[in-house]
């Protein structure tokens, strides 16, 4: 019964507010195992914490498996489309309360079970292995789920940092998951965010575990910083899909009087970009914002947007992303506005460009990577 319970759930999840397509769902083998483990562990008197829940499949699985028992779950999950997405499939179920969507921290404390989509990123877990130990119950049971062809025994080696017991349970239907209990006391303030001096650019970068290249600079920012100069001056720039606010930082210091915005879908970017802009001594400068394709910015608000596109959506290849975000800016530009984009030159944005945008040059291009400006159209098409 549980499993027709949780398969007729799985089946009405949608991903929205995130890209959609026939070939991404809303859930995974993980998911299914990580709620079947956990039914074993779960007694009346438990706390449940889930973190990294795409799009909410663990967490309302988990109040459809406790149906009646009153327990409250508490999630955190980086991404505000996850935070939506949850959200809304609950609205879209009858769902009414039972979650509580926290900080890392907060979602942490006291908990006795954790359910954990593992991350792609050794630095992202190590940082929600410590969470862990710090916060939960003495006694926590944490369940770390991924899919067996993304996993590896880093991420055994990163939680026997933090657990004194480790065991990799058997794989069902590609998927697994590592149980970690004891929990090891800790003393000093946590390891994030970690703090890298660029030689290069002379800035120090800010990096939570869940950011994309951590303190380091990415080969395709680092190419789209050999056109600042080419940059026209804005008011009000944007640097979309900040990450650790590396080309906020460096398009502010270039132009001390613009105002600069920062905004990425992920927490952790966020809080890495303020880091970053407050240790280089410019967050009278530049503004931070957690958001979805900068939707809570006005049309015609921006001058200048800075894009370094993602082309993955978790583990899969898909560009539906980057064509998002290059439709966000067509919007939030104001007329004679450009939209400064680096991308892997195989990906061919420059339709979509031409198109959502408007002109685009060609500014520069190397073996691996584009670079264009485009010209926001005095009205769109």
């Amino acid at each position: 019964m549980a499993d027709n319970n949780l398969e007729s759930l799985f089946s009405k999840l949608r991903r929205f507010p995130d890209v959609e397509s026939t070939n991404l769902q809303a859930w995974d083998a993980t998911d299914k195992l990580l709620l079947d483990t956990a039914a074993g562990l779960l007694g009346p008197g438990s706390t449940l914490a889930v973190v990294g829940d795409r799009y909410g499949a663990l967490t309302l699985g988990a109040l459809t498996l406790a149906a009646g028992s009153g327990r409250t779950v508490r999630v955190h999950q980086d991404l505000v489309t996850g935070e939506r997405a949850l959200r809304n499939n609950a609205e879209a179920l009858g769902i009414s309360g039972g979650f509580e969507q926290l900080p890392l921290g907060p979602a942490l404390a006291g908990a006795s079970v954790v359910l954990l989509q593992l991350p792609k990123s050794l630095a992202e877990l190590e940082e929600i292995a410590d969470a862990v130990a710090r916060h939960a119950a003495p006694g926590v049971v944490l369940l770390a789920g991924g899919r067996v062809k993304h996993m590896s025994l880093g991420m055994n080696t990163v939680l026997e940092r933090y657990f004194t017991e480790v065991r990799p349970q058997l794989a069902r239907q590609k998927s697994r998951i590592l149980l970690a209990s004891g929990p090891k006391p800790l003393t000093g303030a946590p390891p994030f965010p970690v703090t890298g001096n660029n030689a290069e650019l002379g800035l120090v970068v800010c990096a939570h575990g869940a950011v994309f290249a951590g303190t380091g600079l990415d080969i395709g920012t680092r190419f789209l910083l050999d056109f600042l100069p080419r940059m026209p001056h804005a008011r009000h720039a944007i640097d979309l899909g900040c990450g650790t606010g590396i080309l906020a930082a460096m398009y502010a210091r270039s132009h001390p009087d613009a105002g600069v915005t920062a905004t990425d879908q992920s927490a952790a970017a966020v809080g890495s970009a303020l880091a970053t802009a407050r240790a280089n001594g410019l967050e009278g400068q530049i503004d931070v914002l957690q958001d979805d394709a900068m939707g809570s910015l006005a049309q015609g608000s921006a001058g200048l947007v800075l894009l370094n596109p993602p082309f993955h959506l978790g583990a899969a290849v898909h560009a539906g992303a980057g064509i998002k975000m290059i439709e966000a800016a067509g919007r939030v530009l104001a007329p004679g506005g450009e939209l400064w984009t680096v991308f892997n030159s195989h990906l061919h944005y420059q339709p979509a460009l031409e198109r959502l945008i408007g002109p685009t040059r060609e500014v520069g291009r190397n073996p691996k990577f584009t670079v264009t400006a485009s010209t926001r159209k005095t009205a769109r098409a």
